[in-house]
C-alpha cells in the first residue's frame, strides 16, 4: 500500500462529467489499497471569469479581497470531487487550503508556503477517507485567504506530498509525460520516460510549460518522487527524480526548451566605471522586473555596451527605466527589440561531455540563424535568436542532438 499525492488541473476538472473521470481514476487506485489525496485546481476558466468579475468592480482590486474570491474556484471543485467519490461508495471529504494546514506568508496573489500541519490529512487517511484538497491556496497567520499565483495547485500537490512524506506526487494534466520539445514544434519529439529535478527545473524555467517552477523546487529540495500522466489516458508518463543514472547511449541532451515570451534592451555608450552595472539593473530592479540573460561588451573608448532580457510583458516598464538611468548615466542611446526569442539544450549528460555548445552553435549556424546572446550553466546552453527562426532553430537542434523519434514502420 502506498500513500499517493494526485494533482487535476483545470482542464482535468473542466466539467461534471470529467470529474466524473477522476473519480473513476481515484476509485481505482483507492480499491487497489493505495491512501489518497487529491489536490485540484478550479474547473477550467473559472479563475479568468471570477477575475473578470472583480475588474468589474474594480480596475485594481485590493489584493486580500481578490484572494478570497477567487480562491473560491477550487472550493466548487473540491465539494463536486469529494461527491462523486461518496456517490461511488469511496468515503471522501474535501478540505480548503486552511483546513488543510496550509500556512502562508501574507503576500497577496502570489503567497508562499510557510508550513503544513499535516495531521487532520493523515487522521483522515487512517480513518480510510480520500482527502481532497483545494489546490492554490492557504491562509496567512493572521488567518487570511492567500492564493499561491497562477500554476499554484502543482505546489500545493507538490509541498502536501512532502509534508506527508508520500510515496509519489502524481500530476495529471493535458500531455502524457515530459517531451524532448514542445511536440506541436516538433513531430518527432519523444516522450522522456524519466529526467532529473535538475533538468526539470531547467526545462520549467526556460519555458517548458508542463510544470509550474515552484512545484519542481519544492520536489527537488524535498526529494519527492514527481510524475507527469495524461489525465485521461493510461500509461506510465514521465518520472521525475534525484537519480542521474543514464542507460547506455541516453542522448547527452534531454531537452529542447524556448520562450517566444522574451524582449532585449541595451544601452550604449555608458561610462566604463566601476558599479556601472548596478546603476543600470538596479533600477530596473527596484521596478520589480526581472532580469534573464546579460551581456556587456567595452569599447576601446572607455564605454561599455550592457544588454539584457526581459520578460516581454515588463518591456515598455523596462524602457522607461532604462531611459531614465541613461538620462543620469550619460548614455549614447537606448534600444530594444520585441521580436526575439530563446531556445535552450538542456541535459545533465552536459557535464561530461565536451563540444556539445560548438555543436548548437553549428546546427545553428547551418540554418543561417545569427545567435545575438548567449547564457550558460552547467546543464544548459540558452541562446537569444531572432524570433522568426526559432522553430526553424527548434527543429535543427532537435535532430543535431539525436532527439527525434525513430520512424515508425511504414513512415
Amino acid at each position: 500500500m502506498a500513500l499517493i499525492v494526485q494533482k487535476f488541473g483545470g482542464t482535468s476538472v473542466g466539467t461534471v462529467e470529467r470529474i466524473q473521470q477522476v473519480a473513476e481514476k481515484v476509485q481505482r487506485f483507492r480499491e487497489r489499497g493505495d491512501d489518497i489525496v487529491v489536490v485540484v485546481s478550479a474547473m477550467s476558466g473559472e479563475t479568468n471569469r471570477l477575475i473578470d468579475l472583480a475588474r468589474q468592480i474594480s480596475q485594481q482590486p485590493v489584493p486580500r479581497e481578490l484572494d478570497v474570491m477567487v480562491s473560491t474556484g477550487e472550493q466548487v471543485t473540491i465539494a463536486l470531487l469529494a461527491m462523486a467519490l461518496i456517490e461511488r461508495g469511496v468515503p471522501a471529504i474535501s478540505y480548503t487550503g486552511s483546513q488543510a494546514g496550509i500556512v502562508t506568508d501574507s503576500v497577496h496573489t502570489k503567497a508562499r508556503i510557510l508550513s503544513i500541519d499535516a495531521q487532520k490529512i493523515r487522521d483522515e487517511l487512517s480513518a480510510g477517507r480520500v482527502v481532497v484538497v483545494a489546490g492554490f491556496q492557504g491562509v496567512d497567520e493572521q488567518g487570511n485567504i492567500s492564493t499561491l499565483g497562477r500554476g499554484g495547485s502543482d505546489t500545493t500537490g507538490v509541498a502536501l506530498a512532502a509534508a506527508l512524506k508520500a510515496d509519489e506526487c502524481q500530476i495529471y494534466t493535458d500531455v502524457d509525460g515530459v517531451y524532448t520539445t514542445d511536440p506541436r514544434v516538433v513531430a518527432k519529439a519523444r516522450r522522456l520516460d524519466r529526467i532529473t529535478f535538475e533538468e526539470m527545473l531547467e526545462m520549467a524555467s526556460l519555458g517548458s510549460k508542463v510544470l509550474q517552477i515552484r512545484a519542481v523546487e519544492f520536489a527537488g529540495k524535498y526529494s519527492v518522487p514527481l510524475r507527469v500522466l495524461h489525465s485521461f489516458q493510461e500509461g506510465p508518463g514521465t518520472l521525475i527524480t534525484l537519480d542521474e543514472e543514464e542507460p547506455m547511449e541516453q542522448p547527452i541532451i534531454s531537452g529542447i526548451a524556448f520562450n517566444r515570451d522574451e524582449a532585449k534592451l541595451t544601452i550604449r555608450g555608458v561610462p566604463d566605471t566601476p558599479g556601472v552595472a548596478f546603476r543600470i539593473l538596479g533600477p530596473i530592479s527596484a521596478a520589480n522586473v526581472e532580469v534573464d540573460m546579460i551581456v556587456q561588451n567595452v569599447a576601446h573608448d572607455n564605454t561599455t555596451d550592457f544588454t539584457f532580457t526581459v520578460h516581454r510583458n515588463d518591456y515598455n516598464n523596462a524602457l522607461q527605466v532604462l531611459q531614465k538611468a541613461a538620462g543620469e548615466l550619460k548614455a549614447r542611446e537606448v534600444v530594444g527589440d520585441t521580436e526575439i526569442a530563446k531556445v535552450s539544450i538542456v541535459g545533465v549528460g552536459m557535464r561530461s561531455h565536451a563540444g556539445v555548445a560548438s555543436c548548437m552553435f553549428e546546427a545553428l549556424a547551418r540554418e543561417n540563424i545569427n545567435i545575438q546572446m548567449i547564457s550558460t550553466s552547467e546543464i544548459k546552453v540558452s541562446v537569444v535568436i531572432e524570433e522568426k527562426y526559432l522553430e526553424l532553430a527548434v527543429r535543427a537542434l532537435h535532430t543535431a542532438f539525436e532527439l527525434d523519434a525513430p520512424a515508425s514502420k511504414g513512415e
